[in-house]
């Protein structure tokens, strides 16, 4: 072999793995099957960690976010994602968000800048029999490598829908109808806002409701979608004001366009639709919560009924595709291993976490714990009371094997404080969890 062990897959967590492995000395082949002649329902181009659906790893707080937490735990020990985030970085208010290009250029170069590390243009259609693997095909795992780990596993696979927001040319938006600002002004003027009355507001829902929508395969039919990545229709679905209590939601939004002299400061309107920068140059805005199986015509039309995007021009309009993954705790062991075959491990969504920060986590301690196994170190797991720690153990045992669905992380996946108020709970918890941290970090992980 010219390899110590094999990755499979160059989104996040393959690249994330291959990282964490290649700087502890190990020889890595990194396998991609974009840029070999194949490409997936929902990627655009063939660069390693491409984004396909938002641009957003969501909140940077690490004192009052789980994910924000999750970003902490990761720069501490030097992740790919967060150093290729860092240079690629939009303005986004208190999130984290990156140019696409910039980021995956960025962790590109960084893995073709370690000689021990072979990345290869090819597609992999069965798992190894032998050898150390580490799975990191995403959820967009081709059909022939998605049947040979249903052969392994012995299980069927699961799947869900995930969808794709529209992206807007900035330059197309009317800005003397919308506006720039963050939620209650918190993290600056990031976001562009565009207001809407009651009465426009129920003529777009009305709208969601009746466009023509993308029809299912008779095999996708009873396929469930992921809670956090809700078609906007089918959010609308379940109610009238759904929309305006999440992803439209006006609160924290006062409209300066509407400002009189009674209301000095504006007021809120009944619904907002934001759009958040999507590149460095600005010129590219992504819909924020727009992800839609809507025909295309369709949105079109029905998206430029909203004030301000009348004469939108999409730079990329919404998709939807169908995610696979694993049922984790009952599949797979504490250190990310098949029951059934010891010697492959998963990494990234196919495991059941949900976003991009998280499967570059359950990467990143992947690469962490195969090091360990080849270097005949025994691997001692982040605490639970961690964020990596509390993600890690749920998709590998402490979830329901039977309920089991994709997660991002939360403070419910976490130890409970039951003693401490809930205004204090958040700050509590990322307090805890950076001390154990530390304790862990310091003690059971050998360096890069």
């Amino acid at each position: 072999m010219t390899h110590d062990i094999h990755i499979i897959g160059g989104g996040l967590a393959g690249s994330e793995a291959a990282w964490q492995l290649a700087r502890r000395g190990f020889r890595v082949r990194l396998s991609e099957m974009r840029g070999g002649g194949d490409t997936t329902p929902a990627h655009q181009g063939d660069g390693l960690a491409e984004l396909v659906c938002s641009n957003s790893f969501r909140s940077d707080d690490h004192e009052n976010n789980a994910v924000g937490l999750l970003h902490h735990e990761m720069r501490l020990l030097d992740s790919l994602v967060m150093r290729a985030g860092k240079e690629a970085r939009v303005p986004a208010g208190s999130a984290m968000a990156v140019d696409r290009d910039v980021f995956s250029a960025a962790v590109e170069r960084e893995l073709h800048s370690l000689s021990n590390l072979e990345i290869v243009r090819e597609r992999i259609d069965e798992l190894p029999q032998a050898g150390h693997t580490i799975v990191a095909t995403g959820p967009l795992t081709a059909q022939s490598l998605a049947e040979s780990i249903v052969s392994f596993t012995g299980e069927d696979r699961l799947a869900f829908f995930d969808a794709i927001a529209p992206i807007v040319h900035r330059d197309s938006i009317d800005m003397d109808i919308c506006w720039m600002a963050a939620r209650w002004d918190k993290g600056g003027k990031d976001y562009i806002n565009c207001p809407m009355t009651k009465e426009q507001y129920l003529a777009f829902h009305q709208g969601l409701m009746d466009g023509e929508k993308t029809e299912f395969r008779e095999w996708e039919e009873n396929t469930p979608y992921f809670e956090g990545c809700m078609p906007i229709e089918v959010m609308a679905s379940r109610g009238v004001d759904t929309l305006r209590f999440g992803p439209m939601k006006p609160v924290g939004l006062d409209n300066p366009h509407w400002a009189t002299e009674e209301h000095p400061a504006g007021r809120w309107p009944h619904a907002v639709v934001q759009l958040r920068q999507d590149n460095t140059l600005g010129t590219l805005w992504n819909m924020v919560g727009f992800q839609t199986k809507l025909k295309y015509a369709e949105q079109v039309r029905l998206f430029r009924t909203i004030p301000g995007l009348e004469k939108a021009e999409f730079a990329r309009l919404g998709g939807l595709h169908r995610n696979t993954f694993l049922n984790s705790p009952r599949v797979l062991d504490r250190q990310l291993r098949l029951k059934s075959a010891t010697h492959i491990r998963f990494a990234g969504q196919v495991t059941g976490c949900e976003g991009y920060v998280e499967s570059a986590a359950v990467g990143l301690m992947a690469g962490l714990i195969a090091a360990d196994e080849l270097g005949g170190r025994e691997w001692t797991a982040p605490p639970r009371t961690t964020a990596m720690g509390a993600l890690l153990s749920h998709i590998t045992g402490d979830a329901d094997a039977e309920t089991f669905q994709p997660m991002n992380v939360n403070f419910g996946l976490f130890p409970p404080l039951p003693e401490v108020k809930k205004k204090a709970r958040k700050l509590a918890y990322t307090s805890r969890a950076k001390e154990d941290f530390s304790d862990w970090w310091m003690s059971a992980l050998e360096p890069a």
